[in-house]
């Protein structure tokens, strides 16, 4: 499993490598409600530029590959997420701290995106497994990973401190290879239809 900077062309994204100057466009479709449940919420264009600091000291160790997500269509920054907690030698890797704008919510941005992704990690990197985590209070995200196909494993209590000081609990989920042909065929599908939740 080579992991490498690169771009994930779709239709209507580009995953590009995350940079930093890349913070004012990113700082322009987030705030602390759309990214509440993060362990730090952006509130401001300093916090998104220690994000990005963040996931680029994770991509040059090795353990994340970060993106903004560009929408192929105006060229504006859609969102962004990353490969995180990379581990080459069991061939396992999370997709996490996904973020849409709310412009382009409900749109084929964050379904496109995921089918980049896994494609990424199943037929380019031969990926045992691929792990999702939630906040167990963000409804929407699980109920949008459990739509999407990932199988829920279950739940670490206690698993982060938040900023505020609350103790989050964590639900894990999953794909793995035998898994991902139909949901692949599923995405693409949904793709094709327009139906773009995420």
């Amino acid at each position: 499993m080579k992991v490498e900077t690169v771009t994930l062309e779709g239709k209507y994204v580009r995953l590009v490598p995350l940079d930093i100057a890349h913070a004012e466009g990113i700082a322009a479709i987030v705030d602390a409600s759309l990214t509440q449940y993060f362990p730090k919420p952006f509130r401001s264009i300093d916090d998104v530029r220690a994000m990005i600091a963040d996931a680029l000291k994770m991509r040059d160790a090795g353990s994340a590959l970060p993106f903004t997500t560009v929408d192929v269509a105006t060229g504006r920054i859609a969102g962004g997420s990353r490969f995180a907690n990379i581990r080459t030698h069991d061939k396992v890797a999370e997709i996490g701290f996904t973020y849409v704008g709310r412009d382009f919510q409900r749109s084929p941005v964050n379904t496109e995106a995921k089918i980049l992704m896994l494609r990424h990690a199943f037929e380019t990197w031969k990926a045992n497994r691929v792990e999702f985590k939630t906040d167990s209070l963000n409804v929407q995200s699980r109920t949008a990973l459990a739509r999407l196909g990932a199988v829920e494993e279950g739940t670490f209590r206690n698993h982060m401190l938040m900023e505020g000081g609350r103790l989050r609990h964590s639900v894990w989920f999953s794909i793995i290879p035998d898994e991902w042909p139909a949901i692949r065929a599923r995405l693409e599908s949904r793709l094709a239809q327009g139906g773009f939740k995420p």
